[in-house]
């Protein structure tokens, strides 16, 4: 069945960045935006920029009777994930392709329990070094959508769906095979990077070349790659080094989203990173003490905002 109705939940910088390029190449109308009217009216009102152009998007409210979606993204925060699961009832049929783009290792399964596990293809999204501010995004690399379903070695029929549609629509991706591990592997970053130039308050730059900034944040990596061992992923020294590499490609002036929210007073995701790492620690009973640092100094952060 070919994608023609498409369905994005999160103006984050993510859903402004391939909601933008899906938008481009789509019939009008086709490409829902999922808001509730609060949001819509501010969208209306201030406009949506990618890259200095203006974002021609579709809005609708979760009450609107529509069609059902063909593919059905996540672009929320975590915190914002249980509310956007409820909001998007009208869009899911019984062919609908879910994909998410958040970070984490959860998201993909509190997904499935509601709407089924069979909608849903795991997704990461990597290798983008973009940034929002207010209604603006900006961005050097677009990067990629890497999906596949959670069973290794497979390529399923939504897999290759949804490549084709891809491919249409100009969306860099990468069909994985053993997409379950990808998503370890880009938590291990996560972990590392959206913590460390959040507290060192840095930028991408300060965390490419050697120093303090640059050790903390493997060695929080270390600690996933400790505790994957116990989850059955295994991720290695290579696994580590691929991402740093992926780490090396975006630009040095750019910023993850934890750190725009540190900075922009924002409750961040810290709980996701740190504390998903803390609770499989306890859970296996491996320490992981330079995680539980990142985790206690941000939570300071975040009391001082007043």
């Amino acid at each position: 069945m070919a994608i023609k109705k498409v369905s994005i939940i999160g103006l984050g910088a993510l859903g402004v960045l391939f909601g933008h390029q899906l938008s481009k190449r789509m019939t009008p109308g086709d490409l829902r935006i999922i808001a509730d009217r609060e949001r819509i009216s501010r969208y209306e009102k201030e406009k949506v920029y990618s890259n200095g152009e203006l974002c021609e998007f579709h809005y609708v409210t979760p009450e609107e009777d529509c069609k059902t979606a063909d593919l059905l993204i996540f672009s929320v925060k975590f915190n914002g994930l249980k509310e956007a699961i409820q909001s998007v009832q009208k869009h899911v049929g019984e062919h609908t392709i879910i994909i998410s783009l958040l970070n984490g290792i959860t998201s993909e399964s509190i997904i499935g329990e509601v709407y089924g596990t069979d909608k849903v293809l795991y997704c990461v999204a990597q290798g983008m070094d973009a940034v929002k501010t207010g209604n603006k995004l900006t961005y050097d690399h677009m990067g990629m959508l890497c999906f596949g379903p959670k069973e290794p070695g497979v390529i399923s029929a939504k897999a290759k769906e949804l490549a084709s549609f891809f491919e249409q629509m100009d969306v860099p991706y990468e069909v994985d095979t053993d997409m379950y591990r990808r998503q370890w592997g880009k938590f291990m970053l996560n972990v590392g990077v959206n913590q460390t130039v959040a507290v060192y308050q840095t930028n991408y730059g300060g965390v490419q070349r050697e120093g303090e900034a640059r050790d903390t944040m493997i060695a929080a990596m270390r600690e996933v790659m400790a505790l994957s061992a116990k989850e059955g992923v295994h991720l290695t020294e290579d696994d580590l080094s691929y991402w740093l590499n992926i780490l090396g490609t975006l630009g040095p002036n750019g910023k993850p989203s934890m750190a725009q929210d540190t900075e922009a007073h924002r409750l961040s995701e810290v709980d996701l990173f740190a504390g998903t790492v803390i609770e499989l620690g306890r859970k296996h009973q491996i320490p992981a003490p330079v995680n539980q640092e990142l985790y206690d100094r941000i939570k300071v952060m975040e009391k001082q905002y007043g």
